[in-house]
């Protein structure tokens, strides 16, 4: 399973052929959180499917915004523990007033329409569910 990296999402963004209209680069780390988004119980482990069509999807889609130049994703499928780093996502624009809008609703597409995910509460008891916002 491939780690997830900053630095490889700048140094491909620097590569884009409109990198010189890049003025920031926003991202997104998610990572296992210790407890349960809907109600609070403890979480050992979480275990994620991701529907990789539809992250290309939602990234085209988002990539026509008004001043985005790039949109890059690293996101993992599997099981992990509490503190693990799931998804890197890095969007890269002209200025702050179009990157972190674009930032906000592309989290927020992928992890309702394209990740699903169960939350291991005991050991060997998984409870499954679409991402929450």
């Amino acid at each position: 399973m491939k780690d997830i990296s900053l630095d490889e999402l700048v140094e491909e963004i620097k590569k884009h052929p409109d990198f010189s209209k890049v003025g920031m680069i926003a991202f997104h780390l998610g990572i296992v959180r210790g407890f349960a988004r809907r109600n609070g119980r403890p979480v050992e482990r979480l275990e994620v499917e991701v529907d990789h069509q539809m992250v290309k999807q939602i990234i085209e889609e988002k990539k026509k915004a008004p001043g985005i130049v790039e949109i890059l994703i690293s996101v993992r499928e599997g099981v992990f523990k509490v503190g693990e780093p799931l998804m890197a996502l890095a969007v890269a624009g002209d200025i702050r007033e179009h990157v972190f809008p674009v930032l906000e609703e592309t989290v927020d597409l992928i992890k309702t329409k394209a990740v699903k995910k169960k939350e291991e509460k005991q050991r060997n008891s998984f409870e499954e569910g679409r991402n929450e916002q």
